[in-house]
């Protein structure tokens, strides 16, 4: 009987505080591989209209890589740029044009810290959130961060 009392005196105490704590989850949206194959085939559409080969990159969240294809005629080193900017867009939330203008600024720890902080790489949001990220490397900067650009502000109305 006390151990009884004890249990009871016990939950009685704690389910107060466990009705108060704070959530330990929450839903998230994930980039599903038909979504990365689809901002893929967007932003394999574009480089073409543009004449400018390019890698392409699509990953996560986490920067893991979930779709990738080299176009015909892009420079053998351009795979490994589109892998990077596509992973420093998704891990540091922002278009990968902002990182290298904060290195030209002087803040080189971004250059420093494993992130590729160069043109051409984007979030992708669906419904405001980010689920993941395009990169894009090509012959010309300026069409690597037109693409990716062009990739993420249509990714989530396609979505």
């Amino acid at each position: 009987m006390r151990a009884t009392m004890a249990a009871l005196v016990l939950v009685a105490s704690v389910a107060p505080a466990m009705a108060q704590s704070p959530r330990l989850t929450r839903p998230t949206l994930a980039l599903t591989q038909a979504g990365a194959e689809a901002a893929l085939r967007s932003a394999e559409r574009l480089a073409g209209q543009a004449g400018d080969p390019a890698a392409i990159a699509v990953v996560n969240t986490d920067g893991r890589l979930l779709a990738f294809l080299t176009m015909d005629g892009v420079r053998p080193g351009s795979g490994d740029l589109a892998i990077g900017k596509a992973r420093a867009a998704a891990l540091m939330q922002r278009p990968t044009e902002e990182l290298e203008a904060n290195v030209a600024a002087g803040r080189v720890a971004l250059a420093t810290s494993g992130l590729t902080a160069l043109r051409g790489g984007a979030p992708l949001r669906v419904d405001g959130v980010i689920v993941g990220a395009v990169g894009v490397a090509g012959t010309r900067k300026e069409d690597d961060a037109r693409t990716a650009a062009a990739v993420s502000a249509s990714f989530g109305a396609t979505s």
